[in-house]
């Protein structure tokens, strides 16, 4: 009931004697049953008045929720087996369950803009890798302010440089925006003794070739020289063959990874600032 809001924030809950008469239990497990909220920082004992709710979503970090989730998941799995239902029939179930459930407030459909749709989808993939949450992936081109299609989302995530053509759309939908960077390895792989080499930077379109290439000089002071090109087909750019390193997309990593050894190659990935998570948790999870 706090997690879907039926309580809201500052209210107070029933009395533990009161809530065990309406669910017919002792006093004591509802007493039990507070005191796990309130551990989880849901609810807080408030002397003389009782337990008050702070927040409609818990403090444990996904470690932890993954692990509770995991142990109910199984307990509810082995009753349905043991009514005779087969996997594809849990499945079934589970996802009937999800679409039909009332979530309130919930972000049904939310999308990332950037410059282009590839620029997008790492960003979609840094948001669902560090904070769990599945997005679409669109280019400005495709979504820009003006667009009647953008008002089909409840959220979209915006790179900040690029927040200030879609802030006023915040009456509208949530708009959220984001600070980034390059995952540590591959900058660390570009810094480590390229002084003199050749690197290569392959994507699947040639619009994200200069934002990137402006990103990665900034990010590390690599003196050697780049060549970029994008994907076309099922060819690659021919310099690869005479680049030192390769530095690709996910949108190319069909193309680059089983042409390249490992050796000689490093995928290119976002990682969003810790800062920016935070923000995403709290705007999407903490109202």
């Amino acid at each position: 009931m706090i997690t879907t809001k039926q309580f809201q924030v500052g209210e107070l809950l029933p009395s533990t004697r009161e809530l065990g008469r309406q669910l017919e239990a002792s006093f004591h497990t509802v007493r039990k049953a507070y005191q796990l909220l309130e551990k989880e920082g849901l609810i807080e004992g408030q002397t003389g008045r009782g337990f008050e709710v702070k927040r409609h979503s818990t403090l444990l970090d996904k470690t932890d929720r993954l692990e509770i989730g995991a142990e109910k998941m199984r307990v509810v799995i082995e009753e349905l087996i043991g009514y005779g239902l087969d996997e594809s029939e849990i499945e079934t179930l589970f996802e009937e369950q999800l679409m039909f459930q009332e979530w309130p407030d919930r972000i049904q459909a939310s999308v990332v803009i950037a410059e282009t749709k590839e620029l997008a989808q790492m960003l979609s993939e840094a948001i669902q890798r560090q904070v769990g949450v599945r997005t679409e992936a669109a280019g400005m081109q495709v979504l820009s302010q003006e667009s009647e299609q953008i008002l089909d989302y409840d959220a979209i995530f915006v790179p900040i440089h690029l927040y200030g053509g879609y802030h006023l759309l915040r009456d509208q939908l949530r708009v959220i925006p984001l600070s980034y960077t390059f995952e540590m390895e591959a900058l660390l792989t570009l810094s480590e003794g390229l002084a003199s080499d050749t690197i290569g930077l392959v994507t699947s379109e040639d619009a994200s070739i200069p934002i990137l290439l402006e990103a990665l000089k900034s990010s590390v002071q690599v003196q050697g020289s780049f060549l970029a090109g994008a994907t076309y087909g099922k060819s690659l750019p021919l310099f690869v063959r005479n680049a030192d390193l390769v530095v690709y997309t996910a949108g190319s990593s069909k193309m680059v990874e089983p042409r390249l050894p490992e050796q000689s190659r490093i995928e290119l990935n976002y990682s969003l600032t810790e800062r920016s998570v935070e923000a995403i948790r709290a705007e999407l999870w903490d109202q």
